[in-house]
């Protein structure tokens, strides 16, 4: 097979947001891909699971300013044909409160973010705090505010929202993005828009020499009912690989891994496979590096991979990837108020036997808290997590029935 690393794309930009104020239509925008393709998402009319799309941006060889950008080969304007700029992956995570879990797994594979803010409500909304908090503690620092729906207000209602916003961000890591105003649903400022990302979002610089560490958001099996055993194919990995590089044939190790029992105790094991064929998009490639969503077809049992099974597990070469925690001493640092929710709560100090949400890399875990010290608390995890010492862990806690963003910690 010929080698087609070139038409990967090279950045992953993740889509955040309140719960209905655009991402997924944005996404379809900027891609021609509805992201919301589960059928409970489709019935209910949200994002539930992590959406992908993958698109090329071009720049018309003709036309000047903002209007020469766009993601069609050809120029609408003056007809001409337009420069490929770069392909570039989508993740479209879920603003729905419920579902944070989801988005903060989805923000450990983004290389930067689209903030959406309605225009029509005011700002910010609870999960727009949330999603900017988690943003903020996984290390995303380069944020373009995107004030979608300015077809439903006036100009002066937009300049209200606008001023809100500005106020808003003050002291985050979002007081100096940019902020754009368009219309998702009109098509209004799409080409402002990309004009802004290839502007504020350059390529990240990647490291191929490093060990291959890959975060599973996605597992499946692509076998329809009724398919003769022998056509059978292995099971699908989907997400992004977020160090070195990957290639058909490969071996590799899948933690935490299998959930099984043995003498009457719940036990991880690890899995070994091989890849056996690369996706990006609808294209094949022989050798996968860092930058845009992937998937790995596999030799996996397919019922092992079904409706996500192994999300949160990471993958890499057999004995190079980080060890696996049953349990945790975290130094914990909190915040001053609870995030997302609609009241002004303190977070109060974390205490012995609470349940608490932990998020690592794309990994979700509850866990309970056993001990406490000056500086630090010990968590047994209900899940094991294979996560580095040096990441950075973000812990929520049951409030209000949901469990809401309180702060990160990092392992002692």
């Amino acid at each position: 097979m010929k080698s087609k690393v070139n038409i990967q794309p090279v950045i992953n930009i993740g889509l955040v947001g309140h719960v209905d104020h655009g991402k997924t239509t944005i996404t379809e925008r900027l891609s021609g891909k509805w992201a919301d393709t589960h059928s409970e998402e489709k019935k209910r009319g949200i994002t539930i699971r992590l959406g992908y799309a993958n698109t090329t941006f071009y720049k018309c060889t003709k036309c000047k300013g903002p209007e020469a950008y766009t993601i069609d080969p050809q120029c609408k304007h003056c007809n001409s044909p337009a420069k490929e700029l770069r392909k570039v992956s989508l993740v479209d995570a879920p603003g729905h409160e419920t579902l944070m879990a989801t988005m903060m797994s989805g923000s450990a594979i983004m290389d930067c973010a689209l903030l959406l803010v309605a225009a029509n409500e005011s700002c910010p909304q609870p999960q727009t705090k949330e999603h900017l908090m988690a943003l903020e503690i996984s290390g995303i620092k380069k944020i373009i505010i995107v004030q979608n729906k300015i077809d439903l207000v006036s100009k002066e209602e937009a300049l209200e929202n606008y001023n809100q916003i500005k106020e808003f961000v003050k002291g985050t890591v979002a007081e100096k993005s940019p902020i754009i105003p368009i219309s998702a649903q009109l098509g209004l400022n799409i080409d402002l828009l990309i004009e802004a990302i290839e502007t504020e979002f350059p390529t990240p610089v990647r490291d191929l020499k490093k060990d291959p560490l890959m975060f599973i958001a996605r597992s499946f099996d692509v076998n329809k009912p009724g398919t003769n055993i022998k056509e059978l194919v292995g099971g699908v990995l989907g997400g992004s690989l977020v160090a070195g590089k990957l290639k058909v044939g490969d071996k590799i190790e899948i933690r935490p891994g299998l959930k099984l029992e043995k003498e009457g105790k719940v036990v991880w094991q690890p899995i070994i496979s091989t890849i056996v064929g690369i996706m990006t998009g609808s294209d094949k490639i022989d050798e996968v590096v860092p930058g845009g969503s992937i998937a790995l077809l596999t030799e996996l049992d397919p019922s092992i991979v079904k409706s996500d099974s192994l999300a949160g597990n990471v993958v890499g070469h057999p004995e190079k990837l980080p060890p696996v925690w049953n349990e945790l001493t975290l130094k914990p640092h909190l915040l001053d108020r609870v995030v997302g929710s609609s009241k002004e709560l303190t977070v109060e100090p974390i205490k012995v036997n609470e349940p608490l949400m932990l998020n690592a890399n794309a990994s979700v875990t509850t866990g309970i808290v056993t001990s406490i010290s000056k500086d630090s608390f010990k968590i047994t995890l209900k899940r094991p997590i294979c996560t580095s010492k040096e990441s950075k862990i973000s812990i929520s806690r049951l409030m209000e029935h949901r469990f809401r963003l309180i702060g990160y910690a990092t392992i002692v």
